[in-house]
């Protein structure tokens, strides 16, 4: 009896090598920027009076976008950190380290995720076909950063927070400067995050001679510190939500945001890091598509 991979007309191979490269890019992490990237779409719209011609295609390409970009930074990440990860124990058993993926195919996988996101920019508008080699050399760059400087948190945190600028850009063809607050926010929220989630491999850090922020000033400082992004990432909301004059519903998902991002620091002491992982996947997918469904109701609901 066939297989429902056989019947389908796949081999087995080739859908464990699809699957890996899910696996190896975090493909469901994708969930992190994303909905911010669509809530700067959503306002565009907004303040584009709710008219626009090829609101669902534009949306479209905007994710394929989006995904593209985020997977080829994470390939390009793997195949550029390998040795690096190789060394790490806790990261030693990622996918090119541990042999499941060549180096080759790595490169391969970047080179087409990056021709899909320009391609995609291309089909938007002529600005973002433009911009698409500084996005893309942004999101590409952050790999570098953990080699020179401690700073790198932030440069991650620009890498996702460019993604609702890009996609107000995406739906009008211009940049509107209050956007800039939601980017400010996701970058102060991802920096935030990238620090705690760091805090883990502060001795690793230290003996390769790389650069973080715990590996620089202690894991109890930089808890501190990443307190202080999201404190300001608050803020930042609540500008925005000012100056575009949202409503009740936004307001309740700033309380809710900052309500999670309480919790996720109460999980995390420098003397137990035992529950990293639940405070950086599972709540910061939750702050994401929260903020994004309270959010997009009151752009709605008000329309």
């Amino acid at each position: 009896m066939q297989t429902s991979i056989e019947s389908a007309g796949l081999r087995p191979g080739l859908w464990r090598k699809f699957v890996l490269t899910l696996e190896m890019i975090k493909f469901e992490h994708s969930i992190f920027a994303l909905p911010f990237a669509l809530t700067g779409a959503l306002l565009a719209w907004r303040e584009q009076g709710f008219l626009m011609e090829g609101l669902g295609g534009r949306l479209g390409w905007i994710i394929v976008a989006m995904v593209a970009a985020r997977s080829a930074a994470m390939a390009f990440n793997r195949v550029l950190d390998a040795a690096i990860d190789a060394r790490n124990p806790r990261t030693q058993t990622r996918h090119i380290p541990a042999g499941l993926l060549s180096r080759q195919f790595g490169w391969g996988f970047t080179l087409a995720a990056s021709a899909l996101f320009v391609f995609a920019a291309a089909m938007l508008n002529p600005l973002c076909l433009a911009l698409s080699p500084v996005a893309l050399g942004v999101v590409l760059f952050y790999s570098w950063t953990k080699r020179f400087t401690a700073l790198s948190h932030l440069v991650l945190g620009l890498s996702l927070g460019i993604a609702p600028a890009a996609a107000w850009i995406a739906m009008t063809g211009a940049l509107d400067p209050r956007i800039i607050w939601l980017t400010a926010a996701v970058l102060l929220w991802t920096a935030g995050f990238d620090i705690i989630y760091s805090c883990q491999d502060v001795e690793f850090d230290r003996a390769a001679g790389l650069f973080s922020l715990p590996a620089r000033l202690g894991v109890a400082h930089a808890l501190q510190l990443a307190r202080l992004f999201h404190v300001l990432m608050i803020v930042c909301l609540a500008i925005l939500a000012a100056v575009l004059n949202l409503g009740i519903a936004a307001a309740v998902g700033i309380g809710v945001v900052a309500g999670l991002l309480v919790y996720e620091h109460r999980l995390v002491r420098a003397d137990d890091l035992s529950r990293v992982d639940a405070a950086f996947f599972t709540l910061n997918g939750w702050v994401s598509v929260l903020f994004f469904g309270f959010w997009a109701g009151d752009v709605l609901l008000r329309r």
